[in-house]
Formats: structure tokens, C-alpha cells, sequence
């Protein structure tokens, strides 16, 4: 868990058994590592992240604010919840529509 220092995170406290833990079980993080706001946890062991970022359009010279949703993998170690604000790292894909997994809450 070497990357996580550089990050500022700390393992959980709490213990899993979830398999797709990236510190209790078999799923390594590697690629892109975000940063966004919790806005839905109804799915089981699933949240959705928004986050925001700034996009230059040429034509006009300027930026634009875009956002983007992305469901993460949410072990019950972390257990975050709406309006948290969490960091998520990219995986193998987990499921149809979540690749990436909860790294740990920002305070």
C-alpha cells in the first residue's frame, strides 16, 4: 500500500471481508485517482462520485465547468456516505458499470 502515503491515507481501522477491498482483499489500484462528493449511496456496497473539473474550449478561449458521475466500489471498512467527500482509485472493472473503488474519505 505504498501509494497510499503519498495520497495522506491511512488504512481503515475497521476490518472486511469484502474481496473487493483494496486493503482487505485481492483488488490492486492502478491508473487514475480522483477526488469528488458522494451523491447517492441507495446501492449496496456501491456510491456514485461527482466530480468537477475545468474543460478549455478553444473557440472561445475560456474554460468550462463539467462534471462527471462515476460509481465506485464502496467496502464496508470506509462506508462512506452522501455528501462525504472521498478519493477513488481506478481497478479492473468489479462489475458492468463500477471501475473504480472508495481509497478513503478526506477530512
Amino acid at each position: 500500500m505504498s501509494f497510499l502515503k503519498g495520497l495522506g491515507l491511512k488504512p481503515p481501522e475497521n476490518k472486511c471481508e469484502d474481496k473487493k477491498c483494496p486493503f482487505h482483499g485481492n483488488v490492486r489500484v492502478r491508473g487514475s485517482i480522483f477526488e469528488g462528493i458522494v451523491v447517492s449511496d441507495k446501492m449496496k456496497n456501491t456510491v456514485v462520485v461527482m466530480r468537477e473539473y475545468l474543460h478549455y474550449v478553444p473557440k472561445y478561449k475560456r474554460y468550462m465547468r463539467k462534471r462527471s458521475r462515476i460509481p465506485s466500489h464502496n467496502p464496508p471498512c470506509i462506508a462512506a456516505r452522501t455528501g462525504d467527500r472521498v478519493i477513488i482509485g481506478e481497478t479492473r472493472p468489479l462489475s458492468k458499470t463500477v471501475h473504480f473503488v472508495v481509497l478513503g474519505k478526506v477530512v
